[in-house]
C-alpha cells in the first residue's frame, strides 16, 4: 500500500521543523499575503515541472514568443517587467535547449526576432498539459465570481489603475 501524502506543513519533508511563528503585524500586509500565495503557487509550479526542467519564466517567454512570433527580447522584457540582461540570460538558456531560436529581421537588420522551434513547440504543448492541471488545483479553491474578482484585484495591483 502507498504512503499517504502528507496532509499539512509539518508532514512535509521541506517543511520547517520548528512550530509556526505568530505572525504578528505581517498578518494584516498584503505583501505578505501576496508572497505567502506566490510561495504556495511557485512550489507547485516546480514540482509540476520538474520532469520538463522548465522555470516559470522560462514557461512565460516560450508563451509570449508561441503567441507573437517575431518578438524581441526587448519586447519580452518589457512585458515581464525584467531587465534585458535577465531576458538575455533566459533566451540563451532556452536556446541552448534548441526550445528557441533568434532570426534576424528581414525589417531590421539589427533587431533579433524569437520563435520557437520545433522542439520548443512540442515541449510547450506537453508543458500546457501540466500546467491547466497546476492552475486547476489552485482555480479549484475559487467559485468563478472570486476566481474574476481575484484576477481584477490582481491585475489593479500591477496596472496601477
Amino acid at each position: 500500500m502507498a504512503a499517504k501524502p502528507p496532509q499539512d506543513d509539518f508532514e512535509r519533508e521541506d517543511a520547517p521543523l520548528t512550530p509556526a511563528l505568530d505572525v504578528g503585524r505581517l498578518g494584516d500586509l498584503l505583501g505578505f499575503h501576496l508572497r505567502m500565495a506566490h510561495v504556495a503557487i511557485y512550489r507547485d509550479f516546480a514540482e509540476t515541472m520538474e520532469g520538463l526542467g522548465l522555470t516559470q519564466k522560462q514557461l512565460a517567454v516560450m508563451e509570449l514568443t508561441a503567441g507573437n512570433p517575431g518578438a524581441s527580447q526587448i519586447d519580452l522584457a518589457n512585458t515581464l517587467g525584467t531587465d534585458r540582461a535577465t531576458m538575455m540570460a533566459l533566451v540563451n538558456r532556452l536556446a541552448a535547449r534548441d526550445l528557441i531560436e533568434r532570426r534576424p529581421s528581414a525589417a531590421d537588420r539589427r533587431r533579433q526576432e524569437l520563435h520557437l522551434t520545433k522542439a520548443g513547440r512540442a515541449m510547450l504543448a506537453r508543458a500546457r498539459d501540466l500546467i491547466d492541471a497546476h492552475e486547476r488545483r489552485f482555480i479549484g479553491l475559487f467559485s468563478p465570481d472570486e476566481m474574476d474578482g481575484l484576477l481584477m484585484a490582481l491585475k489593479r495591483i500591477y496596472k496601477g489603475s
